[in-house]
């Protein structure tokens, strides 16, 4: 049976989408799962998968053409299958459905929920809300805290909940209008994407069949943090504070900075007057707060027992550690770096660069008024350059294919508390050193914050890891794919070297390529690293 796929909404606020590239073509036989097309939307070109198996019989819109949400896509169905009226918009037409439909009509088939927020199949007078997929990589999610509560009427776009990544935590809004009829997982809460999340719809809404027939989250699916985010010895310390929480069953309103800086503070939430909408506690008002002398007091003296007790046990030569949780975070770092070290076969080249004259040009540019460039800031822009004279270098490896990128959007690794971020400067090689600098000292405030958007951290064709600034003088990484490449960068190190058969002391720094030997042969590394290795020595030549 034919199946409609019209144009998704990929993001909250997008109303039309582009099609920038198509990956499949009529007659082509199509899985689950495989990537239909890219689709530019207002925040980012995304990949849109299949939902269903079968021939592309069908294109609705081309390559470079805009068209609204939910505009006739594509179709897929049996080869030779007579689609004819659907075409002609014969809405009677069995087998035509919309996005809605077509991913509940999947649901039916395979019993696996697929989209974050979908209209229920039983009554219109509610809809089912589920974990949504608020990044790529994202494959569970914790709910930080919930915004309105079981009964609280609910506009679209209003804020839902507060919801936990691994990458971020992120405000997430409604897309419909209605009362707050039942929540699925609670305040600390973790569970899969597409877990049963909440239910909106009108008061007198019968939804409990609905409830009975979705499908049952696990037990392994969902888990309690809340007795685990402190550890037993200090929670049982702090009970009676309840430090940053409240002190009593109301819900607090505050943002997730102002959450994480209370916490450092040790500061009681519940007595802090929150100045945003409908009271809502913000990092400033976080900031403002004075603790009264008594707490300081107090937590003064629980950690001073807490280190003479600890001294004391050490001092008995008794064994003990502490148990952290992984966060979401460091889950999705240990799974995406296991599966790009294990699958793709890495390799890496060396050289060494001679900064004398970078660290004049640096000294250099910073005197012009308002300007303020890293050497890292440097490495990025030599990269985007060498990138365009290099296509290979800033292409992605696929199982199918390779794609040769021409733009370049180079990701710059960040170190955060709970692991490692990757926002991106897109199209590196247009911008000027000051732009680059600034965008990356943007993105390294908003890492620490957790304050990236999925759209920050999508889309690189190249990757940048420094930690030079640590004094590591050489080091390896593993490449983000499916990037082909990435580039280690290291501190800047006096030592003899050789220049006109006399030994001096020079400046040197050392980089390491890590290329994926499936897209990178060693001669297109190595010929990158020689026209890098020209633009970092003389960087003016990046300015002609």
């Amino acid at each position: 049976m034919a199946q409609i796929i019209n144009m998704p909404r990929l993001s909250d606020t997008m109303e039309e989408g582009v099609v920038a590239k198509w990956l499949v073509g009529i007659g082509d036989k199509v899985k689950e799962g495989d990537i239909l097309a890219e689709i530019e939307t207002d925040k980012a070109t995304m990949e849109f998968e299949s939902f269903h198996e079968g021939t592309l019989l069908h294109i609705g819109i081309n390559e470079g053409q805009t068209a609204a949400v939910d505009t006739l896509l594509a179709i897929v169905g049996e080869k030779d299958e007579d689609i004819t009226a659907i075409i002609n918009g014969d809405t009677n037409t069995g087998g035509q459905l919309d996005l809605v439909d077509q991913i509940n009509e999947t649901e039916k088939i395979e019993n696996k929920p697929k989209v974050s927020q979908e209209i229920s199949s039983e009554s219109n007078d509610f809809q089912i809300i589920k974990m949504p997929r608020l990044s790529d990589t994202m494959e569970e999610g914790t709910v930080s805290s919930w915004l309105v509560g079981v009964g609280d009427e609910v506009k679209e776009g209003d804020i839902l909940a507060e919801i936990e990544t691994d990458k971020a935590t992120m405000e997430f809004e409604s897309f419909y209008e209605g009362t707050l009829l039942y929540i699925g997982i609670n305040e600390g809460q973790t569970a899969v994407v597409d877990s049963l999340l909440a239910i909106i719809g009108d008061k007198s809404a019968d939804f409990n069949s609905a409830i009975e027939n979705f499908e049952k989250v696990s037990s392994d699916d969902v888990v309690s943090h809340e007795e685990n985010e402190i550890p037993a010895e200090i929670n049982e310390d702090f009970s009676s504070k309840n430090v940053g929480t409240s002190s009593s069953n109301s819900r607090i309103l505050a943002s997730p900075l102002a959450k994480k800086i209370a916490s450092k503070k040790n500061i009681d939430l519940s007595t802090i007057q929150g100045s945003g909408d409908n009271g809502r506690i913000t990092k400033v008002d976080v900031e403002n707060y004075k603790v009264k002398e008594k707490e300081i007091s107090e937590l003064v003296d629980n950690r001073v027992s807490q280190s003479v007790s600890a001294t004391q046990k050490s001092i008995d030569g008794s064994e003990s550690f502490e148990e952290i949780e992984n966060s979401q975070m460091r889950k999705a770092i240990a799974r995406r770096l296991k599966e790009s070290k294990f699958s793709a076969p890495h390799y890496y080249l060396n050289i060494e660069c001679d900064m004398d004259n970078a660290i004049t040009f640096r000294k250099q540019y910073n005197t012009l008024p308002n300007t303020k460039i890293s050497f890292n800031d440097i490495v990025v822009k030599a990269c985007a350059i060498a990138l365009k004279q290099h296509p290979k270098v800033n292409s992605q490896w696929f199982e199918d294919k390779m794609r040769l990128n021409n733009h370049v959007h180079i990701g710059v690794a960040v170190g955060v508390t709970d692991g490692l971020v990757v926002p991106v400067i897109r199209f590196a090689n247009e911008k000027s050193l000051t732009k680059i600098g600034s965008e990356v000292k943007d993105f390294a405030s908003k890492s620490k914050d957790k304050k990236l958007s999925p759209n920050d951290m999508e889309g690189s064709t190249f990757t940048v890891s420094n930690l030079g600034m640590f004094g590591i003088s050489d080091f390896t990484s593993i490449i983000n794919q499916p990037n082909s490449a990435i580039l280690s960068v290291g501190s800047i190190v006096q030592k003899p070297v050789v220049k006109e058969n006399k030994i001096e002391i020079g400046n040197i720094m050392k980089l390491t390529l890590a290329c994926d030997h499936r897209s990178v042969d060693g001669v297109t590394g190595s010929l990158f690293l020689e026209t890098l290795k020209g633009f970092i020595e003389n960087p003016v030549t990046m300015l002609v």
